[in-house]
């Protein structure tokens, strides 16, 4: 049986240090582990994700041909088919390099079915469909680091 520590042994200057370094460095979570403790502090910026986002849509009209995609007044976040980034990690669209892709645009998916996978301090995580229908869009590309809360596809 193991012993954890006290409430008391907790060093909370490193917490505070932690927090420090969180927020010196613009990060969302900082994890450490020494021995058989383990530290794990997190922030929640609701809005980072969206923000960043929409910045890279007001960027993307360089030619008059795609002004009317950027004119449309859709938010993906607030799609009611949106499919969100559970963690902070790494999306990958299919299950190694070179496979397949987990799923395509226009493709019909069932409620549970795997839509792409998370890479989170080396484990996979699979990130399910949360509704059956049609993917519309996909709004990461493979590879990429996505925040919690982001938004990754729309499934209709």
């Amino acid at each position: 049986m193991s012993k954890l520590p006290s409430k008391a042994s907790i060093d909370q200057e490193l917490i505070r240090e932690l927090a420090k370094l969180l927020s010196e460095n613009d990060l969302t979570e900082i994890e450490i582990e020494h021995d058989q403790l383990r530290v794990r502090v997190a922030r929640h910026l609701s809005a980072a994700p969206t923000t960043a986002y929409v910045g890279a849509l007001t960027a993307a009209p360089a030619s008059p041909a795609a002004a009317p995609v950027a004119a449309a007044p859709t938010d993906p976040a607030k799609h009611p088919g949106v499919v969100l980034s559970p963690m902070v990690g790494t999306a990958y669209m299919s299950p190694e390099p070179g496979a397949r892709a987990f799923v395509e645009v226009g493709q019909t998916v069932r409620q549970g079915q795997t839509l792409l996978i998370v890479e989170a301090m080396k484990t996979m995580n699979a990130i399910p469909a949360t509704r059956a229908g049609i993917v519309r869009e996909i709004l990461i590309a493979d590879g990429q680091p996505v925040e919690f809360g982001e938004p990754l596809l729309i499934v209709d």
